[in-house]
């Protein structure tokens, strides 16, 4: 076997040596060194340069914001409250306004609206990605808020003087985009003027549940949910109590922590975590589901809930937020008022605030709720019906928020947030938020108002922090990242969610988007902790692909950024340290070389496909990359690579690599046979972003990227010393190949190595591209017993010659396997179309045999933004699943009618018509992306990579009855396991199978994670205490009692079967007229 394995090593350098080119590419360099600078990528300055102009562009954005933020504090001061003011006296542009004329059920349709709405012309704007309008502010209200409240009206009347404020901001800086100011009564103004994206669904956007608004109107949180699960918890309350526990959980932001808990008599959490979490998208999810297996029996034992509530809290064993404190309880009802708990554990000095939710329609005395959350610094709230609960769950924000206001300019800090998805259309953005105070007092001596007007947030989209950020000079596998306070990435080439929830941000950790090890933990509790660092490190990195893992060597290099919470950054292999610049100053050099790029020389010289890149900036780019060269040779016929409006380093380097891999044509490709060792095709890829493919009729086969820099045969040569193959990519619930016209190829490529003066490159890559059929048969002769000119002879066991692959490929089957367990050769016929498998997918009991005995290692990991298909809804009906549905009798029955029973069941049924399924739906569903289809899942990936054993080794397969002898060898200088065994005999030897395809999954336990939380630091301020701060306002009943009216409405509008639409509420407390 290893002189089998001499003749195959031998045979694929020699093919190398002649058609690779690897040397003579290196000479051509070195001919035309005049043409080119070796440059050298120095970590430490990049990333401090980067630092420093990403620090530039959010300073810009805190200016604007800190004017607007006092001009609406000024503003609104100066504000005269107007009890009567009417909807006829407030001219805005409504952004709802277009898509609810086109809604003849609208609610302002129906109701024949009398607010005066602008109507607006709108151009489009590629910065925005959106069409716009620069002169006005567009108004967003959410749809549960009564436009023409008086608490609304003044709201748009004093916040319509922002416009010109906006205007101003723009103005000095061209480049903001959306600058919004979100109110804390549900008013959203922003700037400028776009129509809103209306969902499919019901729009259940309320700026208040935004991330950058909850971030930015109030401190970290530490909050426990106690819910009351007594038997006196009827169906329907119950059902309210867990849908507003759910609606809870999405105010809160990863910089919180959460647990949650039902009682009775005892007290016990609802799911497997016993102490406060991250209320991160994972554990809110594990929570959410918990919540619905809650179940109502015994009896109310407030002091159990509260006690157990209390213990949580003062646990300090445990990460948490630090900050606010609270307690959040949701009951129908109870007597006592458990003041000897309050005494023990929260006073005298109230750090613990309490609300309580009066939840459901009876007739309990809510007084000792009241007194609750009066007593303890909290808020009152009552949640009758569907209709409440998401007013309700989210107003405890204003309390939180007075701490805030009373301190005045020291809490005027700007807070910059995670990523997360623009509700305009922006893509992924941050945003920088400042909170707005009440300066308004109710008389001279008065205390100070303690109210949060709202905040006022400024976006940034990623790609403009990215475009600061160093594009080619890094190499194919050299890139930038940034992470925030979680560690969660801000920047990073493996930040690419398939699909976004529109109500949660993209929370992808810095050691989820890379192979996780010990040193990558130690480099974000570094740049978590604000410090400057440098570390090489020997680490694992997923090829493009996802096929393949290699174990390389890696610079990083970080630091923070400075004003912000972000730290950043700066990765690159050793061979990335330099870079080459083009230097054509020769304008007749640059038409000679230019000429090579014109379709009429890709006949004698080869296919030259050229990367997609923003080469100039009116290039027009197009997926088609005939079209991207044809636009691209265009506007070289009208421009010079020198102009000022082209990318001259891109353009250089672009023109220069197209003359040398010409040279490469010329001194070795075009004199060859390629047919004489079975090659379909010859290549070179180059860094400057050429890939050139002889002959020119390859290229009708070609399917690898054009942009080497995404090309996963690019990135994984670089990295790998010696010959990379790579088996076409075949998934296993596809057919086989098809070996027709020869047009199937296995690619073998490697990278180019220059020395320059002691100064160590890797510019290009090259490679041959090797038909399968024909090579699957040389693969048979050379491992074998004969030459090229003997004939075969057969050698059977008694025989006293050696058994080989090629005669006898009855008895034994001989194979060729990649890196990454995928298939490349083999000496059985019916196996050819398998090649590019998972080998377990063919050889099962083998594959294992390899793994077992160390010949692979396996890595496995998570992705968190794959996008899976929607799982179909189940038990849908007319009505919420498990609501009671009244009777013919009882419609009739005049007591039922005049019951609160049927007032709060006509709610709900009301609002079940217009949400359909409330318990059931997800809101992200409502709220979403109408176009996405999709949702977002946690994917398990499973990679091979070559373990420890480097010798030729034997071992034999045990199968019980009978045995299966194998012989397995690396082939040196290259990514291949050349494996020799007998063919498996017995049904027995098929047990057991590895699997490499990805596969749906719930991702690592969650109940195992939060006991060893990945470190991470909260902001640096809070604001949760202020001496002055007035309890006094800490919630009242607020009951909406229907008139006969209504009810004789209602009754009609259900007997007929007309979808009924919800009575406009004013959900705003009137403490907000000041």
């Amino acid at each position: 076997m290893q002189h089998w394995a001499r003749r195959l090593e031998q045979e694929i350098d020699g093919v190398m040596r002649i058609f690779g080119g690897v040397q003579q590419l290196r000479e051509i360099y070195k001919d035309n060194r005049n043409l080119f600078e070796v440059q050298e990528n120095e970590p430490q300055k990049l990333v401090e340069k980067v630092a420093g102009d990403i620090e530039s562009l959010l300073d810009r954005k805190v200016q604007a914001l800190k004017r607007l933020a006092d001009a609406a504090e000024n503003f609104q001061k100066a504000h005269r409250w107007q009890d009567n003011i009417k909807e006829e006296d407030i001219l805005y542009y409504d952004a709802k306004a277009d898509a609810e004329l086109d809604d003849p059920e609208s609610e302002d349709v129906e109701r024949g609206s009398k607010a005066s709405t602008l109507r607006l012309d709108f151009v489009e704007d590629s910065n925005f990605k959106n069409k716009v309008n620069y002169s006005y502010t567009a108004v967003q209200i959410p749809t549960d808020i009564y436009k023409g409240s008086t608490v609304i009206l003044n709201e748009l009347n004093w916040t319509e003087a922002l416009e010109n404020v906006f205007m101003e901001n723009r103005r000095q800086d061209p480049t903001l985009l959306w600058q919004v100011f979100g109110s804390a009564t549900g008013v959203t103004r922003y700037y400028p003027a776009t129509p809103w994206r209306a969902p499919k669904k019901i729009d259940l956007y309320d700026v208040r549940r935004r991330p950058w608004y909850i971030q930015g109107a109030s401190s970290p949180k530490d909050m426990v949910i106690i819910v009351d699960v007594s038997g006196s918890v009827s169906g329907l309350t119950l059902k309210l109590m867990k849908t507003s526990v759910c609606e809870m959980l999405d105010t809160l932001s990863d910089d919180d922590y959460v647990n949650v808990a039902s009682f009775n008599e005892k007290a016990q959490p609802v799911s497997c975590f016993t102490h406060l979490v991250q209320a991160n998208v994972r554990n809110k999810k594990v929570f959410k589901e918990a919540v619905q297996g809650m179940v109502a029996k015994g009896t109310t034992g407030y002091k159990a809930g509260f006690e157990y509530a209390f213990d949580q809290l003062q646990n300090s064993n445990i990460t948490r937020a630090n900050c606010n404190k609270m307690i959040m309880m949701f009951t129908d009802g109870g007597e006592d008022r458990v003041q000897d708990v309050f005494e023990k554990y929260n006073w005298p000095n109230r750090t613990v605030r309490v609300f309580t939710f009066s939840v459901g329609q009876h007739n309990y005395d809510v007084t000792p709720l009241q007194w609750m959350a009066c007593a303890n610094k909290g808020y009152y709230f009552e949640i009758p019906s569907i209709g409440a609960i998401r007013i309700n769950t989210q107003e405890y924000l204003d309390v939180l928020g007075r701490p805030m206001v009373l301190a005045g300019k020291e809490a005027k800090q700007v807070q910059w947030t995670n990523v997360y998805e623009d509700a305009l259309g922006l893509g992924l953005v941050v945003t920088g938020t400042l909170p707005v105070f009440n300066l308004t007092q109710d008389g001279p001596g008065e205390k100070k108002n303690q109210l949060i007007l709202g905040v006022m947030g400024i976006d940034v989209a990623l790609n403009d922090i990215k475009r600061l950020t160093p594009n080619y000079t890094l190499g194919a596998n050299g890139y930038v990242f940034a992470i925030d306070l979680n560690g969660y990435v801000l920047l990073h080439p493996n930040l690419k969610p398939q699909t976004t929830n529109f109500r949660e941000p993209v929370t992808l950790d810095f050691l989820d988007a890379e192979l996780e090890d010990e040193n990558k933990e130690e480099i974000r509790r570094s740049m978590i902790d604000g410090n400057k660092g440098h570390k090489q490190i020997r680490t694992l990195v997923k090829s493009l692909d996802e096929r393949y893992v290699d174990e390389v060597m890696r610079n990083y290099t970080w630091v923070p950024i400075r004003s912000t919470n972000y730290s950043l950054g700066l990765v690159l292999p050793p061979y990335s340290t330099f870079y080459l610049q083009a230097n054509l100053s020769d304008q007749i050099l640059q038409v000679k070389y230019f000429e090579f790029l014109l379709p009429s020389s890709f006949e004698s010289e080869g296919h030259v496909f050229i990367a997609p890149r923003e080469y100039c900036k009116d290039l027009n780019a197009s997926d088609n990359n005939t079209d991207f060269l044809k636009n691209f040779i265009e506007l070289m016929e009208k421009v010079t690579p020198d102009s000022k409006q082209c990318n001259n380093f891109l353009l250089h380097n672009l023109i220069l690599d197209t003359g040398i891999t010409q040279q490469l044509v010329e001194r070795v490709w075009r004199d060859q046979d390629l047919n004489t060792y079975s090659l379909l095709a010859v290549f070179a890829a180059t860094d400057g972003g050429i890939t050139r493919v002889f002959p020119n009729k390859a290229a009708e086969d070609w399917t690898e990227n054009p942009e080497p820099f995404n090309a996963s045969f690019y990135r994984r040569s670089l990295d790998n010393h010696g010959y990379v193959f790579k088996p076409p990519h075949q998934d296993a619930l596809l057919r086989p190949l098809e070996l027709e016209n020869d047009t199937v190829g296995i690619l073998v490529s490697t990278a180019v190595e220059l020395s320059l003066g002691g100064r160590t490159l890797r510019p290009a890559v090259v490679g041959v591209k090797l038909d399968l059929e024909a090579w699957a048969e040389k693969f048979k002769v050379l491992a074998s017993n004969r030459t090229h000119q003997d004939q075969p002879q057969k050698c059977g066991p008694s025989s006293h010659c050696e058994m080989d692959c090629e005669v006898n490929n009855e008895d034994l089957l001989c194979v060729l396997i990649d890196d990454g367990g995928f298939l490349v050769l083999s000496n059985q016929n019916h196996q050819w179309d398998q090649v590019g498998r998972f080998f377990s997918e063919v050889d099962a009991n083998l594959m294992l045999a390899l793994y077992n005995n160390s010949f692979y290692t396996r890595k496995e990991s998570y992705d968190y933004q794959a996008a899976c298909a929607p799982q179909p809804p189940g038990n849908l009906g007319a009505a919420p699943r498990g609501v009671f549905v009244p009777t013919i009798a009882d419609f009739l029955n005049l007591a039922w009618w005049t019951s609160a029973a049927a007032w709060s069941l006509f709610q709900q049924l009301l609002y079940g018509l217009i949400y359909h399924s409330w318990f059931q739906a997800d809101p992200a569903e409502a709220e979403g992306n109408p176009e996405a289809r999709e949702s977002s899942c946690v994917m398990k990936q499973t990679q091979y990579y070559f373990g420890s054993v480097n010798a030729s080794y034997n071992a034999i397969i045990d199968c019980g009855n009978c045995s299966r002898l194998f012989h397995a060898q690396r082939l040196t200088n290259t990514n291949l396991l050349f494996v020799v065994a007998e063919k498996p005999l017995c049904s027995q030897c098929e047990a057991g199978r590895l699997l490499q395809k990805e596969t749906h999954s719930d991702g690592p336990e969650q109940c195992e994670l939060v006991q060893r939380p990945r470190y991470r630091r909260g902001p640096h301020i809070c604001f949760d205490y202020n001496a002055t701060e007035d309890t006094s306002d800490c919630g009242r009943g607020a009951s909406f009692p229907p008139s006969l009216g209504v009810l004789v409405s209602l009754q009609l509008l259900l007997l007929l079967g007309l979808p009924p639409r919800p009575q406009p509420q004013v959900h705003a407390h009137a403490s907000r007229r000041v």
